[in-house]
């Protein structure tokens, strides 16, 4: 029995960076009816407010949704009639420039420092460094055909792996990486999800498109939560209409 099914965004629940479509708004207040939901992302909150929160029917039932924006160090609830923070874990400010340093050597050494891109490129938020290959305003088309196989994340992933040993660096999305304090990943908030919610991890079941080695929900597998890896947001509207037909039997 699954007590709190949990979703990636970008790719899973919406197209990259986009709002819930209407239709699945309505699947995701649908599920909310009969469960707990979570939504786990490299995102930060007003990524999150605009794609997911704001996208809701007014009838879901939002006590029962646990939003949690930049890979999991950071978590929001609804509570009172309002969106609050409930934990927020912040990188200083040395940590930071040594990331934004490091990328800096990374996308020179891969010739990729002088690509043309779309808003910025490195973002800083708080808890979480995330590289957008193509900028934060890329459009969706040129963003799926820039890394379709990994390699250019894949190589400089293995740069920022050598010059940050003590940091956890996966891949998101379609041009993202994500930069996390050592051990943050997604198993990393799977497990404070568990201890905030009181739900274990055997009554979770957790929906990606990156259940692959060194993509950022692959780590939810290797903590040993059930998983189910989705194509595209299609698929995922496919298996939540199943999830909510077995979940009312």
């Amino acid at each position: 029995m699954k007590w709190l099914i949990v979703f990636d965004l970008d790719g899973t629940l919406a197209e990259s960076k986009r709002p819930l479509s209407a239709e699945m708004a309505a699947t995701l207040a649908r599920l909310l009816a009969v469960v707990d939901v979570a939504v786990i992302s490299g995102g930060d909150w007003p990524q999150f407010d605009r794609q997911v929160a704001s996208r809701l029917p007014i009838d879901a039932a939002r006590e029962r949704l646990w939003l949690m924006p930049t890979t999991g160090t950071k978590l929001y609830r609804f509570v009172d009639g309002a969106w609050r923070a409930i934990y927020a874990e912040l990188f200083d400010d040395a940590e930071k420039a040594s990331i934004r340093a490091a990328f800096d050597r990374a996308l020179s050494e891969a010739g990729l420092a002088d690509e043309r891109f779309w808003g910025e490129r490195i973002e800083d938020r708080g808890s979480q460094i995330t590289f957008s290959g193509l900028g934060q305003d890329a459009p969706l088309e040129a963003k799926e055909g820039w890394d379709r196989d990994r390699a250019k994340r894949t190589a400089i992933q293995k740069t920022l792996r050598a010059a940050l040993p003590g940091l956890s660096i996966n891949l998101g999305g379609t041009t993202s990486i994500d930069v996390t304090r050592a051990g943050v990943d997604k198993g990393y908030g799977l497990k404070r999800l568990s201890k905030e919610s009181g739900v274990p991890l055997a009554g979770m079941l957790f929906l990606g498109d990156a259940i692959y080695p060194g993509g950022n929900d692959y780590p939810a597998a290797e903590i040993g939560v059930d998983t189910v890896k989705v194509r595209d947001v299609a698929e995922t509207a496919a298996v939540v209409s199943a999830i909510i037909a077995c979940l009312k039997r």
